[in-house]
């Protein structure tokens, strides 16, 4: 019978065995399972990798959403401006209208005033009041207590009255009317505007002191017969 010889495994055959086991493995691995170069390149083409900022850059992304508010800041202000000129064009619109509307107004005031001629009671106090306005628009002095006193020294205030007993009555122009003018006198200063009568109140009043102005410088400084 042959003989059986033992085979005594010691450590360092333990050691050994398991390099040889562990370098077939990553024989394996890289033969089939592993990922190739190509593979691990397209992997990582496909991943998105956003920007980072370093500290204190801002990233194209940032100045993109500074600019966008920036711009959305000049609109809305443009905008505001742009409200606040229209408003304030209307308000002197409708500051202009008013103006207009109420020179137009004081226009037609004016306008009906100066159609609308004044009223005089028909009495002696109101030929006087015409006259004096009469008086004052042709520059003939004259007021009212100097027309008053020496028509009441003439006739009395009656509008009608004739002297028919004086020289002039004699030589046929007798003095007639509130200040007893005679016709010649009347006819070199009559008032134009006025009656061409001599015994009309207002008429006979302005030539007489018409008259007065040129002789005596005023009615007022008549204080007898003139």
């Amino acid at each position: 019978m042959p003989r059986i010889s033992t085979l005594r495994i010691t450590r360092s055959h333990k050691i050994a065995t398991a390099v040889l086991v562990a370098a077939g493995s990553v024989t394996a691995i890289t033969a089939t399972g592993g990922p190739s170069e190509a593979q691990t390149t397209a992997t990582r083409s496909s991943v998105s990798v956003e920007p980072v900022a370093a500290a204190g850059v801002p990233t194209a992304k940032d100045a993109a959403e500074k600019a966008a508010k920036e711009n959305a800041a000049k609109e809305a202000a443009a905008k505001k401006a742009a409200a606040k000129a229209l408003a304030e064009k209307a308000t002197a619109k409708k500051a202009a209208e008013k103006e207009r509307s109420e020179k137009q107004a004081a226009n037609r005031s004016t306008e009906r005033k100066a159609v609308t001629p004044k009223k005089y009671a028909n009495n002696l106090d109101g030929w006087i009041r015409e006259s004096l306005d009469i008086m004052d628009k042709k520059n003939i002095p004259g007021s009212y207590e100097g027309l008053h006193r020496n028509i009441m020294r003439e006739s009395s205030g009656n509008p009608n009255a004739v002297n028919d007993w004086d020289i002039n009555a004699q030589n046929g122009i007798p003095s007639k009317g509130l200040l007893q003018v005679i016709q010649p006198t009347f006819d070199a200063y009559h008032v134009k505007g006025t009656p061409k009568k001599l015994t009309d109140p207002v008429a006979n009043i302005t030539a007489a002191a018409n008259y007065a102005a040129d002789r005596y410088g005023s009615i007022d400084n008549v204080d007898s017969a003139y």
